[in-house]
C-alpha cells in the first residue's frame, strides 16, 4: 500500500503517544482526547486508477475497522475522470476517549490508572504533578501502591526516624521491599516531605538512608597491624567503622595504603607500622582521620593513570604522602607483566612530584605502550621486600 496510512500505522501513532504518557497525562488533567481527527496518507491523483485493487483493499481495511466502532471515516467526494464520482477516505475521527484507548488495547489499563490516581491523590494530592509526568511508572507499580503509600504515610508522620530501615514496623512492608523500591520512593518522598527533612546532598539509591534520615551501614576501614608488639589484645587484622578508626590514634610511625586486598594480607611485618587496604576508590573515608597527619604515609597503587589520580587525591588529604612501588624502576623491572588499562584518564594532576608526573605523562601520552598498566598484584613479592628494606 505504499506509504498510505494503514490501520497498523494509525495504531502505532497512538501507541507512541501512550508510551510517551501523553494520553494518560491528558486524562488526569481532565483534558478530552476526543474528538480526534487524524488525516490519512492516501492514494493521490492517478494512483486510484493505476493501483485500484490495492487502493480498494486499503479502503476495505478502513471500513472493516469502522464497522467495529473504532472510528468514523471522513470521506471526500471526488469526480474522477476514469472512475467517475466516488467517496474516498481522507481522515478518521475518534469520537470518544474510550474509542482511542480501545483501538490500542489500553482501555483497561487507563481505568486502572484512574483508580490508582483516586487512591493516591486522596492521601497525597501533592503527587499530582508526579502522576502527570510519570503515568506509566505509576501503572508499572500498580500492585505495589498499597505498600508504597504505607511507607509514605509512615515517613510523613515520622520524618528522619533515626533508625535502620530494618527496624521499621509498617504492616506488610519488609526491608527487602524498600530496598527494591528506593528509586520510586525517593521521587515520591522528595515531593511529600518538607525540604528541611531531606538531606539534599545525599543523592542516588546508595545514599537513600542518609537522604531520609535513616541510620546507614557504617563505612568501614580495614587495616593490619604490621608490628606484633602493637597487636590489640592479640588482634592484627581489623575491620572497624571510620568513626572508631578516627578515635584509635595508633602509636605507629609508618602507614601503608594499598588498594588490593591480597597485597594488604600478604604485606610483611614492619616495625611500628600498619597497612590500610581494600579501599578502592574510597580514599575519601580517610579524609578526616586527623592522627594520620603526623604519620609517614606510603601509597601503593597500580601504575596506570587512575593509580596516579588516587595518589593525587590522597595528597589532598595528607600532603606528606609518598608513593611506594610506583616508580620507573618498578615499572621497567616488570615489563613482561604489563597489561592494558581499559579507560585511561587524561586529568590534570597538580599534587604529583617531578618523577611521578614524568611517569604519569608517559602513560597519558602512550610513550611506552598504549594504555599501559602494571597492576600492583603483578609486582613480585621479592621485589616488594627489596624496596621495603630500603624504605624502613
Amino acid at each position: 500500500m505504499s506509504n498510505w496510512s494503514s490501520i497498523k500505522d494509525l495504531r502505532k501513532k497512538l501507541e507512541r503517544e501512550w508510551e510517551q504518557g501523553k494520553l494518560l497525562s491528558a486524562r488526569l488533567r481532565g483534558e478530552d482526547l476526543c474528538p480526534r481527527r487524524i488525516t490519512l496518507k492516501r492514494p493521490l491523483g492517478n494512483e486510484w486508477a493505476e493501483k485500484w485493487d490495492t487502493a480498494k483493499a486499503w479502503v476495505d481495511e478502513l471500513i472493516e475497522a469502522e464497522t467495529h466502532g473504532a472510528f468514523t471515516i471522513e470521506s471526500q467526494e471526488v469526480n474522477h475522470r476514469q472512475l467517475g464520482r466516488n467517496s474516498f477516505p481522507q481522515a478518521v475521527l475518534f469520537k470518544t476517549d474510550e474509542s482511542i484507548l480501545s483501538f490500542i488495547g489500553k482501555l483497561s489499563a487507563a481505568r486502572i490508572f484512574d483508580e490508582l490516581c483516586c487512591q493516591i491523590l486522596a492521601d497525597f494530592p501533592e503527587l499530582r504533578s508526579w502522576l502527570e509526568k510519570r503515568p506509566l511508572v505509576a501503572l508499572q507499580y500498580q500492585k505495589q501502591w498499597p505498600r508504597l503509600l504505607a511507607v509514605l504515610k509512615y515517613l510523613k508522620s515520622n520524618p528522619r526516624p533515626g533508625i535502620y530501615v530494618r527496624q521499621l514496623e509498617i504492616p506488610e512492608v519488609d526491608t527487602k521491599f524498600i530496598e527494591k523500591h528506593k528509586k520510586p520512593l525517593s521521587e515520591l518522598l522528595d515531593l511529600i516531605l518538607s525540604k528541611e527533612m531531606i538531606e539534599s546532598s545525599a543523592t542516588g539509591a546508595k545514599r537513600f538512608e542518609e537522604r531520609y534520615g535513616f541510620l546507614s551501614k557504617p563505612v568501614q576501614v580495614r587495616f593490619r597491624i604490621l608490628d606484633p608488639d602493637l597487636y590489640l589484645h592479640g588482634l592484627s587484622d581489623l575491620h572497624v567503622p571510620v568513626s572508631e578508626f578516627c578515635a584509635l590514634n595508633l602509636e605507629v610511625d609508618h602507614v601503608f595504603i594499598t588498594e588490593n586486598e591480597i597485597n594488604g594480607l600478604a604485606f610483611p611485618n614492619v616495625k611500628n607500622a600498619i597497612i590500610i587496604f581494600g579501599l578502592g576508590f574510597g580514599l575519601d573515608r580517610l579524609a578526616n582521620i586527623q592522627w594520620l597527619l603526623g604519620k609517614k604515609i606510603h601509597y601503593w597503587g597500580d601504575i596506570d593513570t587512575h593509580g596516579y589520580v588516587m595518589l593525587d587525591q590522597l595528597r589532598s588529604y595528607f600532603p606528606q604522602a609518598s608513593s611506594f612501588l610506583m616508580d620507573r624502576e618498578t615499572l621497567m623491572a616488570h615489563e613482561s607483566l604489563w597489561g592494558q588499562e581499559s579507560k585511561p584518564t587524561r586529568r590534570s594532576l597538580t599534587r604529583l612530584d617531578e618523577k611521578e608526573l614524568g611517569i604519569y605523562e608517559f602513560l597519558v601520552k602512550n610513550l611506552l605502550r598504549d594504555a599501559l598498566r602494571l597492576e600492583q598484584e603483578r609486582i613480585s613479592y621479592s621485589f616488594v621486600l627489596k624496596i621495603l628494606k630500603k624504605l624502613v
